[in-house]
């Protein structure tokens, strides 16, 4: 009897491979996003580049802003150069842009790092997520998904320590000098990672995806039909807004403001905010790391969660907890009953704006689908780009407290808006009895 592996276990180990290759570019996809909340604390005590709450509300825009147009980017550049290369061109840009950071002598030139490094991000998470798309074991996409995004928080966990093991002997530049190192990881992507197969079957490239889906035993993606044209593409976009839809549109991109203006708002003011609440630097890193972890058990809860009681009503219960969370982080309370709050809030913020994604899918025509989560994602990175900014206000005017009022007033403004969407659309979902899906959330 033959002792060599069956070949489904050598094909599953191939697929880790792809699949794992994704997981730590956003591994490093996080670490870069999270650092400049990690350090900011620092950076405003030392008030490097003559840095000020206000300034420092900016630059945390400017990051969210590049990811704004990163994502906006990301489809059209991948269908000119391939999944592949785009993913290696963003890990490529945004650590060259840490560089830029760790030497700039002004908020200028800082300033433009973090824009150049937010393009990078913003382009490589809905690139990732349609590679492990590609290359997910069968019947296992949703799960797999959920997975590379807990990569997202575990890169927020790392800058946490990387804050607080390196900044302290070495000084804030040197974190940034850490995000570089990704930089390495480059040449192992363009030797390991495959080509999405979505991409080789639209080019036409059939035999090489054959092979590929062949070697990694995951289905071959049906041929796509005639390209759409612009026409067609405005005309799904019009379809959103005539008859009764412009409301339901409307609510769901409101919702979405609201829930990444907190997301990315928490992200670059948590420890700030903790530590004007009182609390010592080390405690306020490990707020970060306790968020972050909160937010991996988040993502791999969130799927369950919605399968049995519904994505619309546990996106409405989530944002409801995570605004209760938000603000109870204002009251000074003993620091193990801090440190819980902290967690539950993670878990729930960093899955209630997945489950907006999931809400939209489900109350949307199978036609018009990928239209409408992909405009309620881009409208609400607008709400990406105010919350840092908001915070850097609020703050600079001594009114730190507020922080956390206003973020869990958008927290309870997004429950608003996505319970009234899913009252609206509840008949049609009913009516079109549509699967759920987990998808990434930021």
């Amino acid at each position: 009897m033959s002792s060599s592996p069956s070949p489904s276990a050598r094909v599953g180990r191939l697929a880790v491979v792809a699949v794992g290759l994704c997981w730590l570019a956003v591994l490093f996809d996080g670490l870069d996003m999270f650092i400049y909340g990690s350090v900011l604390p620092h950076m405003l005590a030392e008030k490097a580049l003559g840095l000020t709450p206000d300034k420092a509300g900016d630059l945390g825009s400017y990051a969210t802003f590049g990811m704004l147009v990163g994502a906006l980017t990301a489809g059209t550049v991948a269908d000119r150069i391939g999944r592949r290369k785009l993913m290696v061109a963003c890990v490529a840009l945004f650590s060259l842009a840490s560089a830029l950071c760790a030497m700039a002598g002004s908020v200028a030139v800082f300033g433009l790092g973090r824009t150049l490094a937010g393009i990078g991000l913003g382009g490589l998470l809905p690139t990732a997520i349609s590679m492990v798309s590609d290359y997910a074991p069968r019947g296992r996409g949703a799960l797999t998904i959920g997975m590379l995004m807990t990569a997202h928080h575990a890169g927020g966990i790392l800058s946490a320590y990387v804050a607080l093991w390196v900044v302290e002997p070495l000084g804030w530049r040197a974190a940034f000098w850490f995000c570089v190192l990704p930089l390495l990881f480059v040449p192992v992507l363009v030797r390991f990672l495959p080509e999405s197969l979505s991409f080789l079957v639209a080019k036409g490239r059939t035999d090489q995806a054959r092979a590929l889906a062949g070697r990694y035993e995951v289905e071959l993606p049906a041929a796509p039909a005639e390209k759409q044209a612009a026409g067609d593409r405005w005309n799904a976009l019009a379809n959103l807004f005539r008859g009764g839809e412009w409301t339901q549109t409307l609510l769901y991109w409101l919702a979405s403001f609201g829930g990444l203006l907190l997301v990315y708002g928490v992200a670059t003011w948590l420890p700030t905010l903790m530590r004007s609440e009182g609390y010592n630097l080390g405690s306020a890193l490990t707020f970060v790391v306790l968020f972050n972890l909160g937010g991996i058990v988040g993502m791999l809860v969130a799927g369950r969660a919605s399968d049995r009681f519904g994505a619309p009503r546990i996106s409405a219960i989530w944002f409801a907890l995570t605004a209760a969370g938000v603000f109870l982080l204002s009251v000074h309370m003993p620091l193990a009953l801090t440190f819980t709050v902290v967690f539950l809030t993670g878990v729930f913020l960093n899955s209630a704006q997945t489950m907006i994604y999931a809400t939209v899918s489900i109350g949307s025509r199978p036609e018009n689908r990928a239209t409408a989560v992909g405009w309620t994602s881009g409208m609400g990175r607008f709400g990406a780009v105010f919350g840092p900014w908001l915070g850097g206000q609020l703050l600079a005017a001594n009114n730190g407290d507020w922080g956390f009022t206003a973020f869990a007033l958008a927290g309870l403004s997004s429950m608003v808006f996505i319970g009234i969407a899913a009252l609206r659309g509840s008949k049609r979902t009913a009516s079109t009895g549509s699967g759920q899906e987990l998808v990434g959330a930021h």
